[in-house]
């Protein structure tokens, strides 16, 4: 009898699973609170669930940032907006059927285990209290980890308005606002240039130092001149990076942002070339780290104080999985023991595709943890040794050793990721079976 699959989640990874467990003749069925695929690149979807923003573009380059069974168009830009990438994510799913076989605007509430390492998953449509639950040979969780927002906590009580990046969708409505953003990260750059295009003023607070890496060195994409360092002995690469980063743009201290206190890829890189450029121009002022909230001023760590209407918080996402019992299984907290940030060590049937943090991109690797988590299902693929073993390893020799913080429990060099995931796929044994979207696709074409 065939085996059945539920995937949860239709963004970037979750698409990519349907179609290779399908590819293997599993019977799937996904689910997703939007109303199509793309999760996060959804912009305008009614759930509110995306993170995009109004002007969002990708962060790796298009040369990196392809399934390889469904390349990006030859035409597209070096780094295409979100529109873009949202029309990508569904004509793959048109391309193999996915989306035929997805329950839109149906939320999963919760997974349990059942006799025979099968699953009992529970859903309910939008907008309806009962539920219903159906029995699965697997689970894949593809929800990702940006739905969750983490908020900051300090001192005081601030008297504007406190949100989280994640309600950001565009910079209208700080018109004439004073602006604080709190973060680093990508989304935190984003939204200081963005708003700063309206606001009376923006200012971003730094709790430390970051490497700001522009989108293009040397005339290329970042990531692809990167990659064609890897030649080099690590030790080496950073070195030159960081010399070029040196020569690109000074310090930090050059535009009044704090040195880092760590070294490159020590913490994720912020790929942004606008930041820079706005604080240079004026537009957007650096803060150092909030000390305390008094009504609408902000007091900083070095002593300063200036009011706002808005504070902006970027300070990351939660992993969580609302659906599974913490007593379960529990990944909030690291260290995330999941080999090849996929497979618990545990609970069998169960599958983690997209929960990493690529220096890079993400739905290539979520690609070929799918086919991996396929054959595995299949029994075409076993884990050379015990899961435990195995976590414990890749625990101990990450990719990069990353500052200690929530941010950097699951961060992954990604061509690396990607050159050790092809090494378990060619152990495993031949596909034969058919993949049945295909003679539905051809059906349909005809």
């Amino acid at each position: 009898m065939t085996k059945t699959v539920a995937v949860i989640g239709t963004g970037p990874a979750g698409i990519t699973a349907i179609k290779n467990f399908m590819d293997l003749g599993f019977e799937v069925v996904g689910f997703d609170r939007c109303q199509g695929v793309g999760g996060n690149w959804r912009f305008d979807d009614p759930t509110g669930h995306s993170s995009v923003f109004e002007t969002t573009h990708i962060i790796s380059s298009r040369h990196t940032s392809s399934y390889e069974d469904f390349p990006l168009p030859a035409d597209v830009a070096d780094y295409p907006s979100h529109r873009i990438l949202a029309k990508y994510f569904s004509d793959y799913a048109a391309r193999f059927g996915v989306d035929r076989v997805v329950r839109f605007e149906t939320e999963v509430t919760r997974c349990a285990p059942e006799p025979g390492d099968r699953w009992a998953v529970t859903w309910r449509r939008s907008g309806e209290t009962e539920t219903r639950t159906e029995i699965f040979d697997a689970v894949c969780v593809c929800n990702g980890h940006h739905h969750t927002p983490r908020m900051p906590s300090y001192p005081g009580v601030f008297a504007g308005k406190i949100m989280h990046s994640h309600d950001y969708k565009r910079a209208a409505p700080f018109a004439d606002q004073r602006v604080l953003v709190i973060g680093g990260g990508n989304s935190a750059c984003d939204v200081a240039v963005e708003t700063a295009r309206v606001s009376k003023k923006t200012s971003i607070s730094w709790r430390r130092g970051y490497y700001l890496v522009p989108k293009f060195m040397l005339g290329r994409p970042v990531d692809k001149l990167y990659y064609q360092l890897q030649w080099l002995p690590k030790r080496i690469q950073l070195r030159l990076f960081k010399w070029l980063l040196l020569m690109t743009q000074g310090h930090n201290r050059d535009i009044g942002l704090p040195e880092p206190d760590h070294e490159l890829m020590q913490t994720h890189p912020t790929l942004n070339s606008d930041l820079y450029l706005a604080i240079r121009h004026g537009k957007v002022f650096p803060k150092r780290d909030i000390q305390r909230f008094e009504g609408h001023r902000v007091h900083f760590v070095d002593g300063t104080s200036e009011e706002y209407d808005v504070v902006v918080a970027c300070t990351g996402y939660h992993i969580t999985h609302p659906f599974l019992d913490p007593s379960l299984i529990d990944l909030s907290k690291g260290p995330v023991r999941l080999y090849q940030k996929m497979i618990p060590e545990r609970l069998k049937n169960l599958y983690f595709i997209g929960l990493f943090q690529p220096i890079g991109c993400i739905w290539p690797g979520a690609e070929l943890q799918s086919k991996l988590a396929a054959r595995h299902l299949a029994g075409l693929w076993e884990p050379a040794r015990p899961l435990s073993a195995l976590i414990d390893q890749e625990l101990a020799h990450p990719d990069v050793h990353q500052v200690d913080s929530p941010r950097h429990t699951i961060t992954v060099n990604d061509m690396a990721f990607r050159a050790r995931l092809k090494a378990e796929l060619a152990r495993a044994r031949p596909v034969t079976t058919a993949p049945s979207y295909r003679s539905q696709t051809l059906a349909a074409a005809e």
